[in-house]
């Protein structure tokens, strides 16, 4: 049996997850904007990946930020994630293992999937390609997809072949590599430079060499990006290279098989509860709580039901789990009888061990964490919502609603000096503003048709535009914390400065209420 391995490429696949992700949050206006993904370097931002829109423009990958502007001042920049994209990768990399033993990530926009005796089940190589194709397609990356005796030859005709190639036969390579250029063989920047200044420009050329020519004009390149020879003798079967398959963890899980299938909640319920407590005892040991866990049943029939759960944050509390199971089981059909049970956590995250506090209070009531479950639980999950932070300096963008449990990471507003009131108006409303002088504190301020008279005033807090999702004209914000003589405390800001060139006087604009 031939070795066969698939080489996955996504030219886009930055730019795809960005899109995949905006579209998951409810922003598709920014879909509609020419985007560029950008990294801090010693010589500013520089440009890792663009839109079609960006491109259009005039943006390519490599360019600096501030040359791009020059020919599109709309590019709005937005940050690598250079972390979740790798991480993503590895995820999609690890579903690539339906069609194969094993898979790795390759570089930062590819995978390698070794199918070595698996096309059969899907039809033969070709079929199997478009499935794998289409798999990517309806998750959002586009890709393209080639499969040869081994990594190199794959990954070539994956990269620069015109059409899709499913070669698996190793005295077919030389044909089909022949027609591609020399940058199919993975050299270094100086040895593509070199080998077209010698007139070698496809992979065709460089075969036609005598061997011994090469030999002596690379014998001093060890590494094989530098040295023609072993780059032509890896794709054409010769010289193996190595690959280091990724490996994919098991999540923690709990099982039963009965003896006797059960028909009745009671029995069910008892024995959920007790794979329940095998599990947490696992995660215990691990250090792990769980965040999502799926209960699988089966029927002596055949037929198996899920009941999913997910907490609000890392729990190993048997108690708790089970209490919630038990609203989740009262519709089970059981049938003729269920015969095997399987606890599995979905979601973990680390959980070391608490100890309380000696002189801890006494207290009450219920915790939050489990509020939220119970309420997810007997109300359904769409219609608990909460609001988590998102990556924005303006009030108004700073947060999202996103499902109970979902986290994200801190952003400015969470630090003590930067206080935000309990209400924001869903849209800032203009006030009148009276003050001493154009640059001083505001006295009074008239909303609404009420004058109100300011005894304590607090600011500025400066907030400037994102200069990578605004116009350039965009003014900055100064906001005031204050209060009237009947002890009202609102949030105003002052929208732009006297003399800042972007507009006439500036406004004032009243956006939330502090308690």
């Amino acid at each position: 049996m031939n070795r066969i391995i698939v080489s996955l490429w996504f030219p886009t696949f930055a730019i795809d997850r960005w899109s995949r992700i905006t579209a998951q949050q409810g922003e598709e206006d920014d879909l509609r904007q020419p985007i560029v993904l950008v990294s801090d370097t010693a010589h500013g931002p520089v440009i890792d990946a663009v839109s079609r829109m960006a491109m259009a423009a005039g943006a390519q990958s490599g360019m600096r930020l501030a040359d791009a502007r020059m020919l599109a001042p709309e590019l709005v920049a937005i940050p690598f994630d250079h972390e979740g994209n790798q991480r993503t990768l590895g995820k999609l990399a690890l579903a690539t293992q339906r069609w194969g033993p094993w898979s790795m990530v390759d570089g930062y926009d590819g995978i390698l999937l070794d199918s070595s005796g698996s096309a059969h089940l899907f039809g033969g190589d070709g079929p199997m390609l478009t499935r794998i194709e289409t798999f990517f397609l309806r998750q959002g990356y586009q890709c393209r997809i080639a499969c040869a005796p081994n990594s190199g030859a794959a990954w070539a005709l994956s990269h620069y072949a015109e059409n899709r190639s499913a070669i698996t036969m190793p005295d077919d390579l030389p044909e089909a590599l022949a027609p591609l250029p020399v940058a199919a063989l993975r050299f270094n920047s100086e040895t593509r430079l070199l080998l077209a200044r010698l007139g070698l420009k496809t992979v065709g050329d460089l075969m036609e060499v005598p061997r011994e020519s090469l030999v002596r004009r690379f014998r001093n390149r060890r590494s094989a990006e530098a040295n023609p020879l072993v780059r032509l003798d890896q794709v054409l079967g010769r010289k193996h290279e190595p690959l280091v398959p990724l490996i994919e963890h098991p999540p923690f899980g709990a099982e039963r098989r009965l003896a006797e299938p059960i028909l009745h909640l009671e029995p069910l319920q008892h024995i959920v509860g007790d794979i329940t407590h095998d599990l947490m005892r696992i995660l215990e040991q691990a250090k792990h709580g769980v965040r999502r866990l799926s209960l699988r049943l089966w029927r002596v029939d055949g037929e198996d039901m899920y009941r999913t759960l997910e907490l609000a944050s890392p729990s190993r509390d048997p108690d708790h789990i089970i209490r919630l199971f038990a609203q989740r089981l009262d519709d089970v059909e059981a049938g003729f009888g269920i015969d095997q049970i399987r606890l599995t956590a979905i979601w973990t995250e680390p959980l070391d061990g608490a100890q309380d506090t000696l002189d801890k209070p006494d207290t009450s009531g219920t915790a939050l964490p489990v509020l939220i479950d119970r309420l997810v639980t007997r109300l359904g999950r769409d219609r608990v919502a909460q609001f988590v932070p998102r990556s924005s300096h303006w009030p108004e963008r700073s947060q999202r609603v996103a499902a109970p449990g979902e986290t994200s990471a801190a952003m400015q507003y969470d630090l003590g000096f930067n206080q935000r009131p309990l209400k924001l108006l869903a849209r800032a409303e203009p006030i009148s503003v009276i003050y001493a002088t154009p640059e001083g504190l505001p006295r009074r301020f008239r909303w609404r048709g009420g004058l109100h008279v300011i005894v304590k005033a607090e600011g500025p807090e400066r907030i400037a535009p994102e200069w990578w999702r605004q116009r350039a004209n965009a003014r900055l914000r100064d906001y005031y914390r204050i209060e009237d003589e009947a002890g009202r405390r609102y949030w105003i800001y002052r929208n732009g400065l006297i003399g800042d060139g972007r507009g006439g006087p500036p406004d004032w604009y009243l956006h939330g209420f502090f308690a």
